[in-house]
């Protein structure tokens, strides 16, 4: 794909950006490479090339689901002021 100066003034204009037309100039320069860039990439036989959701082999390290804490139910419950069931009571705060 190539870009005219008009293009670039279009997208800055799009992006609400100015630009001086020296700038669009510099700019052409830097968006043509990238759209030549791509092209390039484009080009390339990707046949049989798995999609990768990540460019290295990244695993998390999970630990054992294991309990490592005591059960503090009963002990939490025994200071409360209202208990029922092993819920909490609480006052009714909306009518």
């Amino acid at each position: 794909m190539t870009l005219a100066l008009d293009d670039v003034k279009r997208i800055a204009h799009l992006a609400r950006i100015e630009v001086s037309d020296q700038e669009a100039e510099g700019y052409l320069k830097q968006l043509s490479g990238i759209f030549a860039l791509v092209e390039e990439m484009q080009a390339v036989d990707t046949t049989g090339v798995e999609p990768m959701a990540h460019a290295q082999e990244v695993t998390q390290r999970l630990r054992d689901d294991a309990v490592t804490e005591t059960d503090l139910h009963a002990a939490f419950q025994a200071v409360a002021p209202q208990t029922e069931d092993g819920l909490y009571l609480v006052p009714k705060v909306i009518e």
